[in-house]
């Protein structure tokens, strides 16, 4: 069994818990010992952030190759195109190379907490809520992708990973769940010959000693 623990993350927390430039870390909001962080979210992102206590877990939580899916909010500047959108769902090209498809619509506007400090919205230009869903975790991917189609990222809320949802989470807030990880497959154990042993060659019998007539 694994411990796993839910933390909506604030703006501008660092998804650590030490940092030698004074910035607030994951120490100042979990007071548990020997869990870390399974993956990360940006400095300037919200939301879910996932640690545990097991090193299996954590890879399979922050490895792409797992492909669990991770969904966004996104405020984005500006009244987002029919044709941006299209763009997403197709995959753009972003200077690491292209992106797999993302699943995308539009919200309304949700009811959230307030983001301190507030998003720097210009006057007189709109916004739009989104729902991003991807499966990649590129650096910056989302806010990149966005800006790729003309509509930068404004306020980014990471709501789910898998099946682990934010809910109702304050930021700051967790909760903790216990998960039952399934045993080792065979192929995961490595095969180690034992001291004196011939390193899993087959054996060869001795010969048998000729009948003497």
């Amino acid at each position: 069994m694994a411990t796993i623990i839910l933390l909506n993350k604030p703006f501008q927390v660092l998804s650590q818990f030490t940092d030698d430039s004074g910035r607030s870390t994951l120490a100042e909001y979990v007071d548990r010992k020997n869990v870390y962080a399974a993956g990360r979210l940006d400095y300037d992102s919200e939301g879910l952030l996932l640690l545990t206590d097991d090193g299996r877990l954590q890879q399979q939580i922050a490895d792409p190759r797992f492909k669990l899916e991770k969904t966004y909010w996104v405020q984005v500047e500006g009244e987002i195109s029919d044709q941006a959108l299209e763009q997403l769902r197709q995959g753009v090209t972003l200077k690491d190379g292209p992106t797999r498809p993302a699943k995308i619509r539009r919200l309304t506007e949700p009811k959230l907490w307030h983001r301190n400090p507030p998003i720097r919205q210009r006057a007189n230009i709109a916004t739009s809520w989104l729902e991003l869903k991807i499966k990649e975790g590129r650096n910056r991917q989302v806010r990149r992708m966005t800006a790729e189609v003309g509509f930068p990222t404004l306020r980014l809320i990471r709501m789910a990973i898998g099946n682990w949802q934010l809910q109702k989470l304050q930021p700051g807030e967790w909760r903790s769940e216990t998960v039952h990880l399934p045993a080792k497959s065979p192929s995961q154990n490595k095969h180690r010959s034992k001291p004196g042993t011939n390193s899993g060659k087959p054996r060869r019998s001795p010969p048998k000693p000729k009948r003497r007539g």
